[in-house]
């Protein structure tokens, strides 16, 4: 373990992968602190910059993105009200109310340090966790891996807020999109005639295209229904220099919150390991958590500092969690490590079980690199945070048309290519009408990134074994197989339940 640090400290340690984190950490924290902008969609126009990078100084900057993206939504969240990521919904609860009571300084310092302290204990779960899960997963073969695979897809369909039949459908829409051009045995499929396709669809193009147009197309029509209602005197930010740190203060805050940041940040890692979950989970299981082993639960919600460490340390605590099962099984949790995944796999590297031998300079950069970054962003937004709280009111109408130019930009920088960026746009116009049908678009991004390897791992199975029982007659190839059947009669279960207590609660009483 101590190697990984040395080879990844001297790695990390040069001023341009440093620079890279700090810019990373930078632009990440103004991602997070835009409502509506997400964390997923700095680092999907971060993305095509790292194509030039070798592995590791792409990897930091991505990270660095990821970092502050996650602690940037506490700005917007305490300045006005509206979280800057889905992740910092619960921070609003206790992080607003301190701010109308004229303490934004303290709210947003007490957030910041509980970024930083779960962003340390998601890493140190990472060290300890990350080797061991690939050391068990060293023994899967192929039908282990397609198990997996499926069950991992299956995981995330199912847990799109009730819609499991859509989330099904995304997954399959996601794989389908693999299987065009050619397959690995050199034969053409569903080309159209184009010969643009006979090389398939780039990935980014597509989650550029699915997720991140689709949900500037979503902001634009949201700015429209609404108006300029956010712009009401109540969600107005406090006057720039009324934002000042109470540094004494925060650090006797924090020094009375041992245990729930402690608490906080384990849940958080351990959400952020499980394919489909991500900052939202933890986020409220970490609040509810909080508040059902306090001593005074009800002024959660009146501007506590309880609520705030709770929320702010395991949101940035799924960051850590998410790693274990993209390095160690290859396996991203959710859109953000798809794209982390992607990174890799442009330098030509597979995440998965052998990773850890034969990349352990890498994985120490990325271990420091979290840990750099979260030191930077303390210090980052210690120094700028007055002007951090300005930039969550960028209006959406400047906003949305310079992503698109920077998303299109990026998909034409993968290959030069222009057919790319009418990949974006066509998936863009696809993912805005799924999104209006109510199809979440997670499952669909995992699909296309796990679609290969699923062919793949599938084929490859059935090469070694023609027969299909053999999925069924390995011990962990069947359990996977079986959780994954579980999760979708577990979610049609309690879909039903949900529908008849929803039915329930329309009826009149006679």
């Amino acid at each position: 373990m101590s190697e990984f640090f040395l080879q990844g400290l001297a790695e990390v340690s040069n001023l341009y992968t440093l620079a890279m984190i700090t810019l990373g950490v930078i632009f990440g924290i103004i991602g997070g602190s835009i409502p509506g902008f997400t964390v997923t969609m700095a680092i999907l126009v971060v993305f095509p910059f790292t194509f030039s990078m070798d592995p590791v100084d792409g990897i930091a900057l991505m990270i660095g993105v990821f970092v502050g993206g996650y602690s940037g939504g506490i700005i917007s969240g305490v300045m006005l009200g509206i979280p800057g990521t889905p992740s910092s919904i619960t921070t609003v609860y206790d992080g607003y109310p301190m701010a109308q009571q004229g303490e934004p300084g303290r709210a947003l310092g007490i957030g910041m340090l509980s970024s930083f302290f779960g962003t340390l204990i998601s890493v140190l779960m990472l060290i300890f966790l990350g080797p061991l899960i690939a050391q068990f997963s060293m023994n899967f073969r192929p039908w282990e891996i397609t198990g997996l695979i499926v069950f991992a897809l299956t995981l995330v369909a199912s847990m799109s807020s009730g819609a499991m039949l859509k989330g099904l459908m995304a997954a399959a829409i996601g794989l389908l999109i693999t299987t065009f051009g050619y397959d690995r045995n050199s034969n053409l499929r569903f080309d159209f005639g184009l010969p643009a396709l006979e090389s398939g669809f780039e990935i980014l193009p597509v989650m550029i295209g699915a997720f991140a147009f689709s949900q500037l197309m979503n902001n634009l029509e949201q700015l429209s229904s609404r108006g300029r209602s956010t712009d009401t005197p109540s969600k107005q930010a406090p006057a720039q220099g009324s934002v000042s740190i109470p540094y004494r203060r925060i650090l006797k805050d924090i020094a009375g919150q041992k245990i729930n940041t402690l608490r906080s940040s384990i849940i958080g890692g351990l959400v952020g390991a499980l394919p489909g979950t991500g900052g939202s989970v933890a986020n409220f299981l970490s609040y509810d958590q909080a508040r059902k082993f306090s001593r005074h639960p009800q002024r959660f919600g009146t501007g506590i500092t309880d609520g705030i460490v709770a929320s702010e340390s395991s949101n940035n605590a799924v960051l850590g969690g998410a790693f274990i099962p993209t390095l160690a099984l290859g396996i991203p949790g959710d859109l953000p490590m798809a794209i982390m995944m992607g990174v890799l796999i442009l330098h030509g590297i597979t995440p998965g079980p052998l990773m850890f031998e034969q990349n352990p300079v890498l994985i120490g950069g990325i271990y420091v690199s979290l840990m750099v970054a979260a030191f930077a962003m303390v210090l980052v937004q210690l120094l700028l945070i007055r002007w951090f709280a300005q930039i969550s009111r960028v209006p959406q109408q400047i906003l949305v048309p310079v992503v698109l130019v920077l998303c299109a930009v990026g998909s034409f920088a993968l290959n030069n290519n222009l057919f790319d960026v009418w990949v974006l746009f066509l998936f863009g116009i696809v993912g805005y009408l799924l999104w209006k049908a109510g199809v979440p678009l997670t499952p669909m991004i995992l699909g296309v990134v796990l679609g290969k390897n699923l062919e793949n791992q599938f084929f490859r199975a059935l090469e070694l074994d023609p027969s299909w029982t053999t999925f069924f007659t390995r011990p962990l190839s069947a359990a996977f197989l079986a959780l994954a059947l579980a999760s979708v009669v577990f979610s049609l279960i309690q879909n039903q339940r949900i529908a008849r207590a929803s039915k329930a609660s329309r009826t009149p009483p006679s």
